[in-house]
């Protein structure tokens, strides 16, 4: 039997930023970040900072350092407007951590070995403690669909499926090719899964690109293809988002025609945070 790996050594560095969590009483949920800053010291002072009103429960920098600003029994602020399935306010429901990247403008750096290692043995103590399953381990993107692209499509989803802590789809395209485009059904399964998106052509664009990122990296920007289609209808088979009530996320369009994804009343954000601010500004 393989040991269970040592968590690894943490940090407290106490951010002010949080909240009690909301209509739940323990995170069933992970999401991961990049922090889209030049240094892991500047992504700290700002994730600690009362002004800038936004957290993570941990933050990774590039040696493995593991910071943890935010009680896990509490509730970050780190999602902004998200879903997935019927849960509408993820900072509720999941832990955040954020990995020191400089992001897209400075070419998206690979993550480095040191901060992938400390990340799967937080992500195996996290895991434990909560009884989180693999596939409730999730991108920012996933949960914010065109709204954010962190951690990218170089962030390894495959290695973390190999150690246990996410979900992965091997599947190609069928050969022959099917009759129907991949789109036709594309949509279908990724509604399975637990993503959400604006119901508009520019929205299926975006979560076209989400399911890339995650699913088949080296497609990320191209139409979407069979081999994207097979995966993500292989993931929605296995791992069906939690059966419940779909609450829709989709208020009626605006004279603008624009779909929103719902976001919490006025009078309920945390201190007056603003649940579209977050640490990565992409």
């Amino acid at each position: 039997m393989r040991r269970a790996p040592a968590p690894p050594e943490i940090v407290e560095i106490a951010s002010p930023n949080h909240g009690p969590r909301r209509g739940v009483a323990a995170p069933n949920m992970i999401l991961i970040h990049y922090t889209n800053m030049s240094s892991a010291a500047l992504a700290l002072a700002r994730l600690c900072n009362p002004a800038a009103e936004v957290s993570a429960h941990y933050l990774i920098d590039e040696t493995g350092g593991t910071f943890r600003m935010v009680s896990e029994m509490r509730r970050a602020w780190h999602a902004g407007v998200a879903a997935w399935g019927p849960v509408e306010d993820v900072n509720s429901h999941s832990i955040g951590i954020e990995l020191a990247n400089p992001g897209p403008e400075a070419g998206l750096p690979p993550f480095p070995e040191a901060q992938l290692d400390a990340l799967e043995r937080l992500l195996f103590a996290v895991r434990l403690r909560w009884a989180i399953p693999p596939a409730r381990v999730l991108g920012h993107s996933d949960v914010a669909v065109g709204r954010k692209i962190d951690p990218g499509e170089k962030f390894p989803w495959q290695r973390l499926a190999r150690a246990g802590h996410a979900i992965w789809s091997q599947a190609e395209a069928p050969d022959p090719a099917p009759f129907l485009p991949p789109e036709t059904l594309l949509g279908v399964h990724a509604l399975k899964l637990g993503y959400r998106w604006q119901e508009t052509e520019a929205g299926f664009a975006d979560l076209v690109r989400a399911l890339q990122m995650r699913f088949a990296p080296d497609e990320t920007g191209a139409p979407a293809s069979h081999r994207l289609a097979a995966r993500v209808a292989e993931m929605a088979g296995r791992f069906p988002v939690a059966d419940g009530e779909r609450r829709s996320s989709y208020a009626p369009p605006g004279p603008s025609g624009r779909v929103h994804v719902s976001a919490p009343r006025p009078g309920e954000e945390d201190g007056g945070f603003d649940p579209d601010f977050d640490l990565d500004t992409e």
